[in-house]
This record gives C-alpha cells, sequence and structure tokens, in this order.
C-alpha cells in the first residue's frame, strides 16, 4: 500500500530537523503531494513530521486521475495516456496499481515524483490547519479519507 502525503503548513519557524525531513519527502511548498511507499523508514519521516503534512493510503482511482491532472514531465510538460504508455510501457492502470503495491516507486519512472496541487475546495475541515485529523483538524493521519482530500484539491 502506498501513501499520499500532503503538505498542509508552511516553513516559518519549523525546527531543522523537521525541516530537513520535509525536504527529503520533496515536500518543499504547501499542497504539494508526493507518493510513497508503507515502508518503515518512511513510516519514521512521516511521524517526524506529522504536525505539518497529511497523509493515508491512496486508492487507484485518485492515484490514475492525479497522474492525469496533475502530473507532469520534465519541462513541466502535461501528460496523457498516450504518453504514459510511451515512455513506461506501462497502461494508466498497470502504472497505478503497481505504484500502490510498491512494485514500481514513482521516482524510478520518467514522471515528476511532485504533484502541485490547488488548495481544497471548501477548505480543509472545521478544526483548520493546527489540530490533528482525529479532531477534526486538517493534520496526520487520515487513512482513506485523503482520496476527498484530493479530489477536492485536484
Amino acid at each position: 500500500m502506498a501513501y499520499a502525503v500532503v503538505r498542509v503548513r508552511g516553513s516559518v519557524g519549523v525546527r531543522g530537523d523537521i525541516a530537513d525531513t520535509l525536504k527529503m519527502l520533496r515536500l518543499h511548498r504547501v499542497n504539494h503531494c508526493v507518493i510513497i511507499p508503507n515502508t518503515e523508514t518512511y513510516r519514521g519521516m512521516l511521524n517526524k513530521v506529522k504536525d505539518y503534512v497529511t497523509y493515508g493510503e491512496i486508492d487507484k482511482d485518485t492515484l490514475i486521475k492525479l497522474i492525469l491532472k496533475r502530473g507532469r514531465l520534465p519541462g513541466n510538460k502535461r501528460l496523457n495516456e498516450e504518453k504514459i504508455k510511451e515512455l513506461t510501457e506501462l497502461s494508466i492502470e498497470d502504472l497505478s496499481e503497481k505504484i500502490i503495491n510498491g512494485e514500481i516507486n514513482l521516482k524510478n519512472t520518467p514522471l515528476k515524483p511532485v504533484f502541485r496541487l490547488h488548495p481544497p475546495k471548501k477548505g480543509y475541515d472545521k478544526g483548520g490547519i493546527k489540530k490533528p485529523f482525529s479532531v477534526g483538524g486538517a493534520l496526520g493521519y487520515r487513512g482513506s479519507e485523503i482520496n476527498k482530500l484530493l479530489d477536492k484539491m485536484i
């Protein structure tokens, strides 16, 4: 299972070790999203930056929509299904299935590993961006609810 990680909070007043971890995750700006595999190393990184990001398990349909709408090639070139088939020799469904199962890492494909998203339509949640998801805010682990957030941001 792969995680979708979205940066929610900015960089002012962030401790150095947390800022370094956000850089290692390639989350340089607010509303940037990365897809990472579910490994112990990445879970430790997510635990460190849980007060600045929201994350959860992404499903196949949301990943397909994310790649087609917000995915880019180097040079900020847009993607379509034919280009993906030409570059990876996989259909968009097969590529997303392999990314979710951890067989392919997104950074090993010709796609850019970061998705630049819009702010969510109608906002995050009533709790704002300084409270965890468990008490109604936007931060931390959200499980499969990340798919609803990504739909609002695509």
